[in-house]
């Protein structure tokens, strides 16, 4: 199965670009770099990849844990990214590191190691971004508890 989607990108001012998605329903984005580069007045694209990774991550264990009639309860994430220099000098985002804490305590998931060993599998962002940047994943209950790393 294939599926393809689009965006279109133009430029307002400077590093500062409009991000228009093929869904009329989606509001405009605007991206741009942090000074000296640009004015800082969006997020820049290395925030938006490690946003994405979060985000996917997030919706896969919401949507593993429903699947298994769980309420996981409001989920929050924080993720962070480091970026290093590579060989020829140049910045890459060299690592990532995503924490997403459940609303709801160990106990009350159902299938908990079921969903904790393949939620990270359909995460098509996470998935498709880890053959070149490593992305550690860690799971925490509501009580601060660490369910997977």
């Amino acid at each position: 199965m294939s599926d393809t989607f689009a965006i279109e990108l133009t430029q307002q001012a400077d590093y500062r670009f409009e991000i228009r998605f093929d869904n009329a329903n989606v509001p405009h984005l605007l991206t741009d770099e942090p000074a000296p580069l640009g004015q800082d007045s969006g997020p820049n694209p290395s925030r938006l990849l490690l946003a994405s990774v979060a985000n996917c991550l997030s919706a896969s264990l919401l949507f593993a844990m429903r699947k298994f009639k769980n309420e996981p309860g409001p989920l929050r994430a924080t993720a962070t990214a480091s970026v290093a220099r590579n060989a020829q000098n140049r910045l890459r985002i060299a690592s990532m590191t995503v924490e997403i804490h459940l609303g709801v305590a160990k106990d009350a998931v159902s299938m908990l190691d079921r969903i904790l060993a393949q939620f990270e599998e359909f995460c098509v962002v996470t998935q498709s971004v880890r053959s070149a940047i490593p992305v550690e994943v860690r799971v925490l209950d509501k009580d601060g508890l660490l369910l997977k790393q």
